[in-house]
């Protein structure tokens, strides 16, 4: 499945072939979108809303941490220039940016993607619930997290 709408079952799923690379090396087919050198862009087979889209590096990296910047800033460029296509051609006012990182927030492939969701107001899709900080917790949590 291409599309990351869970955890995976079990860990056996990170220790099989990756299905990206698959489909970077032409195993397997796509609904190819861009395509340079260092980047592809095709359809999820499972998609959220007709146009969604998963941009990948075609250089393997698991997550977002071992992914070099330069190879970020070239994804990030293509997931505008998905976005931008989505909404020209798409006829759509917005769409979702979503970047699963690690099994434990829904990331089920392990190769860096990011998934571009076009947006209608009337597609039923809601955004994950927010919540309240109880009274210091951000403090706590800022205190522990701050890049200086």
């Amino acid at each position: 499945m291409l599309s990351v709408a869970g955890a995976p079952s079990s860990m056996t799923e990170y220790n099989m072939p990756c299905i990206f690379c698959k489909i970077i090396n032409g195993e397997i087919s796509s609904y190819k979108v861009y395509e340079d050198e260092e980047t592809l862009a095709f359809l999820d087979i499972n998609p959220v809303n007709p146009g969604h889209t998963l941009v990948v590096s075609k250089k393997h990296y698991a997550n977002i941490e071992e992914t070099d910047e330069e190879t970020l800033c070239r994804v990030i460029n293509i997931v505008k220039k998905v976005g931008l296509s989505l909404k020209k051609n798409l006829s759509v006012r917005g769409y979702n940016v979503q970047m699963n990182n690690d099994p434990v927030a829904g990331q089920i492939i392990p190769h860096l993607h990011f998934h571009v969701v076009p947006r209608t107001e009337n597609d039923s899709l809601k955004l994950w619930p927010q919540k309240e900080y109880k009274a210091g917790q951000a403090e706590a949590v800022l205190k522990k997290i701050k890049i200086i």
